[in-house]
């Protein structure tokens, strides 16, 4: 294969190889539509097409795909080949920039929420070419937004792109009030850094419920977890480095940069991260990296778990959203300057992200709310529901200098100058990091944690950007109509540190004091689960905020709401029908079984010798014989519960009762069948355990 810079991105129709196949007008015609979003004219298309199509021919390529985001969560593609009729009775090999620009993949059967009937089966898909096309394996893929016939957005990619521009046209009006005129645009950049699972697949193969729902809904605690803290950053097993290794070069070809790799905190946990990305072109790279992780580890007799919580008792598996913002000159508009106008720009900045988080704190929430998800949130290991931002010590002590118009002394610290007199001085930042928190500052950036691993990033990044957008359009107001702009911009800062200090922590999230703490005292939001925040979507602020700078009409929040909570139940109800399943088929009869033997033997036993007591025996064999029955108690109501929801006509109603009531009968199910299991022989316990799926792969 040679060096990795000789062959990453080699699978990628990157700025290289337009520069090599396209003639120069093409080339900067095309760059004017990629930069400046400039329409793109119907030669320049064509001509982009046969070059696109000769590359990817020339690489093996036979087929051609609009790769696109529907609101599944996962990705979607319909492969048509390049094979046109020849005049002779042969073929020639044909793509068109009508091809493309537009596909017509059918719609109807792509979650809707309501948008459309299942008749109604047009929809198109339409090339975002900011996000380079590649090849994977015998198929050009092109990145593209998907929409329906009415032209709503039936995808994640449609409204990500939306928010960056909302975000884009209002961090541009601030910039130039500071007199950035070299400034064509600001874009936000992601780092998604990514947990999973790797488990042998022999295993995997003998559990309907990783099969079917991704995760453990039985299994006993193994005598060793991740109690000793020695598989994080611990050595890496060589199957394990294999399989990295492999995963590693798939993803360079593809120009994905990832970068860091490593133990995780429980065992068989791992965490991939890459360099950061524009956040189109993250989410992408993102979801290719969830598709590849699974691919690579099939080749090497492993499963890759992806699901949020797919073992009980460990560690589950987050997605760490690291969000920043800078302008197309380079610079990061969340790290302090070396002028006084740089550090109070990056003081409103930092301000508009504590404003947009306060305001929209269930926005965010939100957009990371999944079955799997909830089962994360708040064990002990990822942050809590609740919303707060840490800034650290020292970025605390600057703001509240501001607050109270007095000056920041840190000591041997470097001064930042804001050259505005009613602003104090005040130190760089240097912070610590603050695992149980949210939304941590770090430096340059903002580490947005709530993340399930599952999770497409372009949901929390829509809503993010969307209310960073709305906290500088109300600056930009401002501001533009002040008479003193430097007079206006400390009042200004100082009226958000004032009114939005309540998201601000510190702390430890993990202490049952901060959630009493934030929602009685500060009244910030607490949302347990997917069912409390997702209609929240449709408040009136949400909707008018959103809908006000076009990231989503209001057709398209309610059928999101719609499809989330549809997802929700489905996720739920395929769980708790699977439990059903496993008891009656296998853990049951499995019970049974040893309860049979352990008859057996207090019979012969007693055969040989009337009056032993067969104590061990026969006290086993009465707990099981009360396990077995509540098992199978627990199990019939647990299916009554499943059938009572069909009698629900609302899917809003319908989550309601799966959060007060079916989750309660799968965890009493489960309770009594992992009991079982500790009494169980392993000969007849019917599928792999936590301890042989945990520390399975050597």
């Amino acid at each position: 294969m040679g060096t990795v810079s000789d062959y990453f991105g080699s699978l990628v129709f990157d700025d290289r190889e337009m520069k090599a196949n396209l003639s120069a007008d093409v080339y900067q015609s095309l760059r004017k539509t990629i930069d400046h979003g400039e329409k793109l004219n119907p030669s320049v298309a064509n001509a982009v097409a046969t070059a696109m199509k000769d590359w990817a021919v020339a690489r093996g390529a036979t087929h051609y795909t609009h790769w696109f985001q529907p609101l599944t969560g996962i990705t979607a593609e319909k492969h048509d080949s390049f094979i046109s009729p020849a005049p002779d009775g042969g073929v020639i090999m044909d793509f068109s920039g009508k091809e493309l620009i537009k596909g017509e993949p059918d719609a109807s059967s792509f979650p809707s929420g309501g948008l459309r009937a299942t008749f109604e089966a047009r929809g198109y898909t339409a090339w975002d070419p900011t996000s380079y096309a590649f090849i994977k394996g015998t198929t050009l893929c092109i990145p593209t937004a998907f929409c329906s016939y009415g032209g709503e957005a039936l995808d994640k990619k449609t409204p990500l792109l939306r928010s960056m521009e909302a975000l884009n046209r209002q961090a541009m009006r601030i910039l130039k009030l500071f007199g950035n005129e070299d400034v064509k645009c600001v874009r936000t950049s992601v780092g998604p850094e990514q947990e999973y699972f790797l488990v042998p697949k022999e295993l995997y193969e003998k559990r309907k419920d990783l099969i079917y729902t991704g995760r453990t809904l039985f299994g006993a605690k193994p005598p060793k977890g991740q109690e000793m803290d020695d598989h994080y950053f611990g050595v890496i097993k060589p199957r394990v480095a294999a399989y990295m290794a492999d995963l590693n070069e798939e993803l360079w070809k593809l120009g994905i940069l990832a970068k860091t790799e490593h133990n995780e905190v429980a065992p068989a946990q791992h965490e991939l991260a890459p360099i950061y990305s524009t956040t189109n072109i993250a989410t992408d790279h993102n979801q290719l990296t969830m598709e590849i992780m699974q691919k690579v580890a099939a080749k090497h007799g492993l499963v890759c778990l992806l699901h949020e919580k797919p073992f009980a008792g460990v560690n589950g598996s987050g997605k760490h959203n690291n969000w920043s913002i800078a302008t197309d000159t380079g610079v990061n508009l969340l790290s302090p300057g070396e002028t006084p106008y740089e550090n109070a720009q990056f003081l409103l900045f930092l301000c508009a992200v504590i404003k947009a988080v306060d305001d929209y704190q269930d926005l965010l929430r939100l957009s990371v709310a999944t079955a799997g998800n909830d089962h994360r949130l708040g064990a002990n290991e990822a942050p809590p529901a609740v919303v707060s931002i840490f800034l650290g010590d020292e970025l605390m002590g600057i703001l509240d200098a501001i607050e109270n118009d007095k000056p920041y002394c840190a000591a041997e610290k470097t001064t930042m100058k804001l050259g505005v007199d009613v602003l104090p001085r005040f130190a760089r930042d240097t912070t610590d990091r603050n695992r149980t928190s949210p939304f941590a500052f770090t430096g340059n950036k903002f580490e947005f944690r709530m993340l399930g691993s599952s999770n497409s990033i372009a949901c929390a990044n829509i809503m993010l950007n969307a209310a960073v957008a709305e906290s500088l359009k109300i600056y930009a107001d401002r501001l533009e109509g002040a008479e003193d702009f430097e007079t206006a911009l400390h009042g200004m800062i100082k009226k958000t540190i004032k009114d939005h200090k309540r998201i601000l922590f510190n702390g430890n999230g993990y202490d049952a004091s901060w959630i009493k703490e934030a929602t009685e005292v500060r009244g910030l939001c607490n949302y347990p689960t997917t069912p409390d925040c997702m209609p929240h979507l449709l408040d009136k602020k949400n909707v008018d905020m959103l809908t006000g700078h076009k990231v989503f009409s209001v057709s398209e929040l309610e059928s999101r709401t719609e499809i989330m909570l549809e997802n929700y139940c489905k996720t739920v109800v395929i769980e708790a029908n699977t439990m059903v399943d496993m008891a009656r088929k296998q853990i049951l009869p499995a019970v049974e079984g040893y309860c049979a033997e352990l008859a057996g033997t207090v019979a012969s036993k007693r055969a040989v010798s009337p009056d032993i007591a067969c104590g061990y025996e026969t006290g086993l064999l009465t707990k099981l014989s009360v396990l077995t029955d509540q098992i199978a108690v627990r199990t019939d109501e647990l299916e009554a519960a499943v059938l009572d929801l069909k009698n629900i006509a609302s899917v809003t109603e319908e989550s309601y009762a799966i959060r007060d009531t079916l989750l309660g009968k799968m965890a009493a199910l489960r309770a009594v069948a992992d009991e079982a299991e500790t009494m169980t022989s392993d000969k007849y316990w019917p599928f792999p355990t936590y301890g042989e799926l945990l520390f399975g792969v050597r």
